[in-house]
């Protein structure tokens, strides 16, 4: 009788099947909460890392505009065509992406350090424009232009330049912008950049901690509740493990790696994946579209000015030709045949400069139709092979294509070796081909003491 009642007051099925219902309603709970709170986290931190990136593009927009500008200025002042006065103006009130950076910044929240470094770069573009306007207004006076911008009207020449002849006065502009004073105040304005670059940096710094450290928390939560799960139901372990935990830890990993999260896991994770990897995307193209754009030349695909200054800096002149194209007769081409046929043919210049040259030589478009190649890792008894390049240059340019106009080249080339500086190696290179000009053109001079 005993032994009977003691059997029937073994564990009921029913009393086991509710408990492990309860259980699961209490994990799945649990569970819920712990990946909604990990879901808004990491949108959190994508909505933050989306506004660190606008902040940092809009700050380097306002050094590319302000390159932008003293790349027309000095192009005008160089060669006095109103099409880069004209891009000049349309860049500084129409496009007015400096203003835009500086209204992103503010939009920001935590920038106020960094917005003031940016306003003081700002500042500093705006008051390097007066020294612009000013030489902008002795090329018109040399040039004798009558339509130009208003703003340009007001800006009065001293007795003494205003005496100037005209050539004078197209010399005394193209110095004023290329001048040590000048490039001391483009300094000052980059100086003022990187410091609000440093700025956000050190601010998404801090963010990423403080989420880093909210995620840590969340992913404690997570884990206790696997831990639950462990010691109530095997498979429910085993299949979270395999839809939630696996996943949040190789994301990490790859975040760590700065490369994409596979898309795997429970479907709120893979939403994170997604969302992230979209992120992630458009930051890559952003940064890379950037980085490109800041150093090759729009047009021709060739380093710019910006790209040939951050070779200069790089390259070992002692071991490096550096080779100056100036195309032949080009105004004339644009006067008959329309500035669009000169730009395909500047653009097929490049096509041939690759094709004759190895691909670890750098291509630069230093002026409208000037070029400078660096042949690298190249000694000085190479002067054969670079006269047999330059004549196939100038074979491949003299056969038209594509419906355009044949031309040629005059070059100058000077080894490194030879040259006390970066500025000696440039002026001795423009002597050479300058002195090929002066031989007739569609040639090459070795500069010659």
């Amino acid at each position: 009788m005993q032994k009977e009642q003691i059997q029937n007051r073994g564990v009921s099925l029913r009393t086991v099947h509710k408990c492990l219902i309860v259980g699961a309603v209490i994990i799945s709970a649990l569970m819920f909460f712990s990946t909604y709170q990990l879901s808004s986290s990491f949108r959190g931190l994508a909505e933050t890392s989306e506004q660190q990136i606008a902040l940092r593009k809009a700050a380097r927009e306002l050094m590319d505009a302000s390159d932008y500008l003293t790349e027309k200025v000095q192009r005008f002042c160089v060669q006095g065509d109103m099409q880069f006065l004209d891009a000049y103006f349309a860049e500084a009130f129409e496009a007015n992406h400096r203003e835009e950076a500086i209204a992103t910044m503010s939009g920001g929240s935590g920038t106020e350090a960094a917005l003031a470094k940016l306003q003081e770069a700002m500042n500093g573009s705006l008051a390097l424009m007066e020294r612009e306007y000013y030489a902008m207004r002795l090329v018109i006076e040399a040039r004798g232009y009558t339509e130009y911008p208003e703003l340009l009207r007001s800006v009065v020449l001293s007795a003494g330049d205003q005496a100037l002849v005209p050539e004078e006065k197209m010399r005394r502009a193209a110095e004023m912008v290329h001048d040590g004073e000048y490039y001391r105040q483009k300094d000052l304005i980059r100086e003022n950049m990187k410091a609000s670059l440093d700025e956000l940096e050190q601010m998404a710094y801090e963010t990423d901690a403080t989420a880093l450290s909210s995620l840590k928390d969340e992913m404690l939560l997570v884990r206790l509740v696997i831990g639950l799960q462990t010691a109530g139901i095997f498979f429910m372990v085993w299949l979270t493990s395999r839809l939630g935990i696996h996943p949040v830890l190789n994301a990490v990993e790859r975040i760590k790696a700065d490369s994409p999260i596979p898309e795997v896991g429970a479907n709120e994770f893979r939403y994170l994946a997604r969302t992230y990897n979209k992120m992630y995307e458009v930051y890559k193209r952003s940064l890379e579209h950037l980085n490109f754009k800041a150093s090759h030349d729009e047009l021709t695909g060739a380093y710019n000015r910006a790209g040939y200054d951050l070779l200069l800096s790089s390259i070992d002149p002692s071991t490096t030709y550096m080779i100056l194209f100036d195309v032949d007769n080009f105004k004339s081409i644009n006067d008959t045949c329309g500035h669009e046929t000169g730009d395909k043919v500047l653009i097929r210049l490049v096509e041939v400069l690759k094709s004759n040259f190895r691909s670890d030589d750098y291509i630069c478009r230093i002026g409208g139709d000037e070029f400078i190649v660096f042949m690298v890792h190249s000694t000085e008894q190479q002067r054969d092979l670079i006269s047999s390049k330059i004549q196939q240059i100038n074979k491949d340019l003299a056969v038209s294509a594509d419906g355009l106009p044949a031309v040629s080249v005059s070059v100058g080339i000077m080894h490194g070796a030879n040259a006390a500086n970066v500025r000696d190696l440039f002026e001795k290179t423009d002597e050479a081909m300058y002195r090929a000009k002066r031989n007739g053109k569609h040639t090459y001079s070795f500069y010659s003491e």
